[in-house]
Parts: structure tokens; sequence; C-alpha cells
């Protein structure tokens, strides 16, 4: 069973809280955990576990949509300090395509720095980054859904 398929089911059946908006070759979702504010992934919507196993041009496609969520993220959340967004395509917990996007700010790793003033976000421990504090409330998680989307309608 693939996870991100099941979160796109939820997202068809209008169970997914977390949906913000579906692009042409994705579905762009707020995080569950909010350690890293403004945490959002873009949830290909071709289960497979490649860039290069996708049609070019909806990989070309797919990877315009992709910067113009992260510009939406990074123009919603205006990351300080560092002024910095990671954007991630991993796959090797659940290997359907999905970027994970992430706003950094100065000092966002809480100490957990490897003697480095900063470093990847998979540095911080996995139990605060995903620490029931981390999850919006219900009111939060409708503020950042609707500022995302507001400024998607801007850019795409």
């Amino acid at each position: 069973m693939c996870l991100i398929c099941d979160r796109i089911d939820m997202i068809k059946n209008g169970e997914n809280p977390y949906f913000v908006r579906e692009l042409e070759t994705g579905y762009v979702v707020i995080g569950d955990f909010q350690h890293f504010k403004g945490y959002t992934l873009f949830l290909c919507k071709q289960h497979k576990t490649e860039l290069f196993y996708l049609d070019r041009d909806f990989r070309l496609k797919f990877l315009e949509e992709m910067s113009a969520v992260t510009e939406a993220v990074y123009n919603v959340y205006k990351p300080l300090g560092a002024n910095k967004m990671n954007c991630e395509l991993l796959g090797n917990g659940d290997s359907h395509l999905h970027w994970h996007i992430f706003p950094r700010y100065d000092g966002d790793l809480e100490g957990y720095d490897r003697g480095k003033k900063s470093g990847p976000v998979w540095w911080y421990p996995i139990e605060k980054m995903n620490s029931p504090e981390a999850r919006p409330s219900e009111a939060e998680l409708e503020r950042m859904k609707e500022a995302l989307s507001r400024e998607l309608d801007r850019l795409v």
C-alpha cells in the first residue's frame, strides 16, 4: 500500500484536512506537523518512483509547478535570517514522487546543529519535529491553507 496514494484518495474523497489545491500535475498539502512553519508537500498525481519515469512534458510541468509552490510558500512564510527554502524529493520511506518544501529559519534546529550554524531538517530529532505541539490547530491550519491558496492564485 502507498501512503501517498492513500493521501491522494483522501483528497479526492474530501477527507484530507491538509489539502490546499490541485494543480495540473499534483496536489498541494500543508504538512501534518509544523515545527518548520510553512512545511508543505507537493504530491505527484502519477504513482512513479523517479522523475525520469515521468513523460518529459509531464516531468517539466511537475518541476515548474513545484517551483511555483515553493515560491508561494516562500512568499507566504517569509523565512527569516537564512531566507532559505529546502526542497527535497527523497522517496526512501514513501516511494511515490512527492516534494517536501521547508521554509528555513535561523535557529530552527534549536541547538541541534552538529557544530554548524544550520543543517538539513532531518538532523532535528523526528520525535520533536512530529510532536503533538507541532501540529497546527484547526483554525491555524485553515489560515495557512487560505494564505497559501491565495498566493498560488497569484502565481499559477
